[in-house]
């Protein structure tokens, strides 16, 4: 066993857990490897036997992140009616993304190596949307959902709609959301 298994367990995940919490607090830009060794009591040179650079670190900070935004909204898609589901899972992405908005930046800002990302955290939103309009329309309908649910997060999140309650606000907005079995698109 190593020794950095015997001060931090699993010293990869010490460092995306210090890494995280520095990115919480201060944004990207003061995230560096050494200032995410020091957060997580190890030396500077630590951090390169787990990354390689601080991109391969952001990636991975993504990457915890698209993972607690799936365990998010499976916790969210627990609704008998399928399409109440769907707008449960909307609620709990602005939830996630008012509680993580620097996360939530570096997920989906261009910095990171989108190889490394799960495909299955958008997967929980395409099996809801099948159940609600059928497998041949479930792409366009969880494109369309996904797409109002992040521009109404990314709104609240760059203070472009600015309210006391975010979360009352995208309870009102997504029951607007008219999906229906057979949606047909102009052009």
């Amino acid at each position: 066993m190593s020794t950095s298994k015997y001060h931090h367990g699993d010293l990869r995940q010490s460092l995306i857990k210090a890494g995280g919490a520095l990115l919480r607090e201060h944004g990207v830009a003061a995230l560096t490897l050494r200032a995410t060794a020091r957060e997580a009591g190890v030396s500077a040179t630590a951090t390169y036997r787990h990354f390689a650079d601080k991109e391969a670190l952001l990636t991975a900070i993504a990457a915890d992140g698209f993972a607690a935004l799936e365990a998010a909204l499976r916790a969210a898609d627990q609704h008998p009616d399928d399409r109440t589901a769907l707008r449960q899972q909307g609620v709990a992405y602005v939830q996630f993304a008012i509680a993580n908005p620097n996360l939530v930046r570096l997920m989906f800002s261009g910095t990171i190596d989108r190889a490394a990302i799960s495909p299955t955290t958008f997967a929980v939103l395409a099996e809801r949307a099948a159940r609600c309009v059928g497998i041949e329309n479930a792409e366009i309908v969880a494109l369309a959902s996904w797409s109002i649910v992040h521009g109404l997060a990314t709104l609240i999140l760059d203070q472009r709609i600015k309210t006391d309650n975010p979360i009352a606000l995208a309870e009102r907005i997504l029951p607007l959301l008219n999906i229906n079995p057979d949606p047909r698109l102009d052009g």
